[in-house]
């Protein structure tokens, strides 16, 4: 033991401790700075006191859903474990996770780490965290004034990946065409999941669909089918190229709104308070990491059944006896398909819709005009934008038919204007960016509605 890493370890819980005191956060972030301006090899000290090692997850969405979900599967069995939960995915939210459960001797005292991390971060976070499993969930458009375009950000998770040591498990979306490309470049061959139910997909890509083309030869891609996105089954036409065979498949899938999903998983019935088809690949990657790890497919179904969602991902939460379902939405393909499961499983009429542009949110906000909003028409009653964004959302509403309430930029004033248009016992969604959905969700603490994000 070092006096380095124990000072680091003290200065860490310490700002974290400070931090919630002061209410300038919830110490997910800065404790992890401080520790690592002491001892910049803190996060290798840490995890190597795992005693059973860590999985990552990565991807652009459903990274916190995923990483609850397989924390919840390992809890389950005993397993002590540390993970970021409160969503802050860069190093240094990962570097304060660990913190805050390292004991005053400086030791972490878990079995597992369970970390979702940022995709441009995987190399940096892998590389000293050394994980027992790596899971790759997808690649989407999101942020691309700070992330750039999708090729570059796949060649990085690649190189990160082939450096891990050959014991290590890698467990990768057969479904996702960018994903696939990553695997198929690899040393050793990883785990594929994938979806395998033609009665929930599409015929054809949604005219955003990030990845369309064949990464060997440039020919368009022929789809099968249509899951999420660009998520679904294709071939290169010059046979370049194909999906996968996937090693583990979700069939027979059955949806309801944002309520519950059920799907059966080599043989066994998996059923999930958690709606929407994107979901289905969270709940599939996460019980193929599990077994990876050792789990029992009947157990981790049997568990799955009592699990509740992370803080804005389908988060319920009442208020003045309206009911609201948070659902983080920020990028193209996302909110695409909350929107859609809104509409045509949940059969939404109401709704707040927030647009910020802050560091974690992405400053580009041009990614709206590629959102179908045109699924809203004449079935939503009530559209309020919201956010600081909020006139830039209330254009694109309006190009795309859909009649909207005046712009909220003040949270207070959205809420109060959802009240005042809801009645009394109606259901309303919140689709939001992840600083609008913060916004939103710190209004409702003040007013003693909802748990600080820290505290879910």
């Amino acid at each position: 033991m070092t006096i380095r890493k124990v000072a680091a370890v003290w200065a860490g819980k310490g700002t974290g401790a400070l931090s919630r005191i002061s209410r300038r956060g919830g110490g997910t972030t800065l404790p992890g700075d401080v520790a690592r301006a002491i001892d910049p090899r803190i996060l290798t000290r840490l995890t190597g006191d795992l005693s059973q090692g860590s999985a990552v997850i990565t991807g652009t969405n459903g990274k916190t859903t995923t990483a609850r979900l397989l924390t919840w599967l390992l809890e389950g069995v005993g397993q002590r474990v540390v993970s970021n939960r409160a969503g802050a995915n860069l190093i240094f939210g990962v570097t304060a996770a660990t913190l805050s459960r390292a004991g005053a001797d400086g030791r972490l005292r878990a079995d597992w780490g369970v970390f979702e991390i940022d995709e441009a971060s995987l190399p940096r976070a892998a590389g000293e965290v050394q994980p027992k499993a790596t899971l790759v969930l997808n690649l989407f458009r999101d942020q691309l004034d700070r992330y750039g375009e999708l090729e570059s950000i796949a060649k990085k998770i690649e190189r990160a990946l082939a450096a891990l040591p050959e014991t290590a498990h890698v467990i990768l979306n057969a479904d996702d065409p960018r994903v696939a490309e990553i695997g198929l470049g690899l040393p050793n061959k990883p785990v594929w999941f994938g979806l395998d139910d033609p009665r929930v997909a599409g015929k054809q890509l949604p005219h955003a669909a990030d990845a369309r083309t064949c990464p060997r030869c440039g020919s368009s891609l022929v789809f099968e089918a249509v899951y999420v996105g660009h998520d679904g089954v294709y071939h290169c036409p010059n046979h370049d190229f194909a999906r996968p065979a996937p090693d583990i498949t979700a069939t027979d899938i059955a949806l309801d709104g944002f309520d519950s999903l059920a799907m059966t998983i080599r043989g066994t019935r998996v059923e999930m308070p958690l709606g929407g088809l994107y979901n289905c690949y969270n709940v599939l990657a996460a019980y193929a990491t599990a077994c990876s790890l050792g789990l029992d497919g009947g157990y981790i179904a049997e568990r799955l059944r009592t699990f509740r969602a992370a803080f804005g991902r389908q988060e319920r939460i009442d208020f003045r006896g309206r009911h609201l379902i948070l659902v983080l939405s920020k990028n193209p393909a996302g909110f695409n398909e909350t929107v859609r499961t809104a509409v045509d499983l949940a059969h939404a009429t109401n709704f707040v819709i927030g647009l910020n542009d802050r560091k974690a949110d992405g400053t580009d906000v041009s990614w709206i005009w590629d959102v179908d909003f045109e699924q809203l028409q004449n079935k939503a009653r009530v559209v309020i934008p919201a956010g600081n964004r909020a006139y830039d959302l209330a254009v694109r509403l309006k190009y795309a038919g859909v009649a909207a309430e005046e712009p909220q930029t003040d949270p207070a004033r959205a809420l109060d204007l959802l009240i005042k248009t809801t009645n009394e016992g109606d259901t309303a969604h919140l689709l939001c960016t992840y600083t609008a959905m913060l916004d939103l969700r710190a209004e409702l603490v003040r007013r003693g509605w909802a748990q600080p994000y820290w505290e879910t």
